[in-house]
């Protein structure tokens, strides 16, 4: 006997522009597990300034789905603001766990330091060996800390790229075979 949510994979949807927080309360009001990533942005007009709440991918929402729901796949259509799933030879393109982790992570992240650490070149592709997003792969971009490095992941599924900062005891080189 499986577990119900063996069966059920990270999505991408596309929403209207300016239509996100408002599919996704629609989203959560059904009962569907989804996630929108927000980040706070100071805005300047031309009289003022102020910090503003507004996705991270504009117009991108992840939910998690199991595809052998068929019902379920069509109400999220139906929903007011959402265009389509973000699919490949038109079937929805499941967005590996490790990569919301990632994303969680990355917005979680508020720490700066500066300390140089000559490991990894720049734009060399790492691994992380361990933890929640294990063999996720990334670009290094440069250190944070003593003991931290900060790589570059892609989001394929909205074509978005995340710097996120992990342990430098987390990460290995990858290795290209020729």
């Amino acid at each position: 006997m499986t577990n119900e949510k063996d069966d059920k994979k990270w999505f991408a949807i596309y929403v209207k522009s300016r239509n996100e927080k408002k599919v996704f309360r629609q989203l959560e009001n059904m009962g569907i597990e989804s996630f929108l990533p927000l980040i706070t942005r100071l805005k300047q007009w031309s009289d003022r300034k102020k910090k503003v709440v507004e996705p991270l991918f504009r117009s991108y929402i992840f939910l998690r789905h199991d595809l052998n729901d068929p019902k379920k796949y069509y109400d999220i259509l139906n929903i007011p603001g959402v265009v389509r799933f973000i699919t490949i030879e038109k079937k929805p393109v499941a967005v590996p766990e490790n990569q919301i982790i990632a994303i969680k992570e990355y917005l979680n992240d508020t720490e700066l330091q500066e300390i140089n650490c000559d490991d990894f070149k720049e734009g060399e592709l790492v691994r992380i060996k361990s933890g929640q997003m294990r063999d996720l792969i990334g670009r290094f971009v440069e250190t944070k800390g003593k003991h931290h490095i900060i790589i570059v992941i892609e989001i394929e599924a909205v074509g978005q790229s995340l710097p996120i900062t992990v342990p430098r005891s987390m990460v290995e080189a990858v290795r290209v075979s020729q």
